[in-house]
């Protein structure tokens, strides 16, 4: 059965993430939070999913093109998944980089504690 453009063309949050057995796949607990604040974004209508995933997609495209001659080179999903997150949430202006990088020393602080 085909799908019709209308199912096609809405994606759930996540629907091309990493999968073990159907479950999400986080190796960190860093991944799952930065999954959880797109999934929040998108909930409460702050963006919609689409506009986080086209990043996504670029992120993909931008690592694929400067490693692609680099065969020791590993392929981090969720470290793409956090470049667009971070994109996403500067360009909308509801973050600055500096403020990203101070919540991201106090989550670095809060797991070594």
């Amino acid at each position: 059965m085909a799908a019709t453009a209308s199912s096609s063309d809405q994606r759930a949050v996540g629907e091309d993430a990493p999968r073990r057995n159907g479950e999400l796949v986080f190796e960190e607990p860093w991944q799952s939070r930065a999954f959880g604040i797109v999934v929040a974004l998108t909930e409460n209508k702050t963006c919609e999913y689409e506009e986080f995933r086209q990043r996504l997609i670029t992120s993909i495209g931008q690592w694929d093109q400067t490693h692609a001659a680099t065969p020791q080179a590993v392929y981090q999903y969720y470290e793409r998944w956090l470049e667009s997150l971070e994109r996403l949430v500067t360009e909308r202006g509801l973050l600055t980089e500096r403020e990203i990088q101070r919540r991201v020393n106090h989550l670095h602080e809060s797991d070594h504690h």
